[in-house]
């Protein structure tokens, strides 16, 4: 590799998790190519510790989906484009029926019982927004997850939950800059004040453009990752 890789962090608990942030933070980067293995002995040499500590992060990793598993190792997760678009498809859909739910029959209303706590917490994080962070993912579901669970059809947020299994390992693409950071915490507070306030028709609105612009970078970014995969793959000898 050529591309200066992250430093591990100074904290942030035990060596294998503070491994696991610095390459899951270069996986995200595209620093490492598609189509080079992910050897443990290599990686123990690139952060400077010994291979047990990669090996726990690597199984972390795994389980995220950012590492796949092929006959001879780990290699950098290689996103399938056609089956991200209609997963985020599967995904607008979902998460719009909450919303058009509530604006068709007066009795349904989001809970703000279970709304209300989750939008506190965003203001909060708009007070002291975090810096970019492949595992944001985590709160941006949470949110999601939350605001169709408002809605009174649990189901609908048990379905949108399957869709995120499917889609995380891509959508830690989303959140590599601070631009991105705030407009999505901009964004969420807008949608659920929305819903809560019952001006379905202006947080319909804004959720379809924020679930549509998080589709153009993460397919943008999964292409590129394409990209590297069949260079690398073209000189491998």
């Amino acid at each position: 590799m050529t591309a200066e890789l992250s430093p591990l962090p100074e904290s942030g608990g035990p060596l294998a998790a503070r491994v696991y942030v610095a390459l899951r933070a270069d996986l995200m980067a595209g620093r490492y190519e598609p189509g080079k293995r992910l050897g443990e002995e290599r990686l123990a040499g690139n952060y400077g510790v010994s291979r047990t500590p990669v090996r726990e992060a690597l199984s972390r990793l795994s389980a995220d989906g950012l590492v796949s598993r092929e006959v001879d190792g780990l290699y950098p997760y290689r996103p399938r484009i056609d089956q991200l678009n209609d997963l985020y498809e599967v995904r607008l859909t979902l998460e719009l029926r909450g919303l058009s739910r509530a604006a068709a029959d007066p009795e349904v209303r989001h809970d703000a019982d279970l709304l209300g706590p989750e939008l506190e917490r965003w203001y909060r994080l708009r007070d002291a927004p975090p810096g970019p962070d492949a595992g944001f993912v985590e709160s941006d579901e949470r949110y999601h997850l939350t605001l169709l669970a408002a809605s009174g059809n649990p189901q609908l947020a048990e379905a949108l939950k399957a869709v995120n299994n499917r889609i995380r390992p891509a959508r830690m693409f989303d959140y590599f800059t601070a631009e991105r950071m705030e407009s999505t915490i901009a964004e969420h507070i807008a949608i659920a004040e929305g819903a809560l306030d019952g001006r379905y028709a202006e947080a319909t609105a804004i959720l379809t453009r924020h679930i549509e612009t998080s589709r153009s970078i993460v397919v943008g970014r999964a292409e590129a990752a394409l990209t590297w995969a069949h260079l690398a793959n073209a000189v491998r000898p």
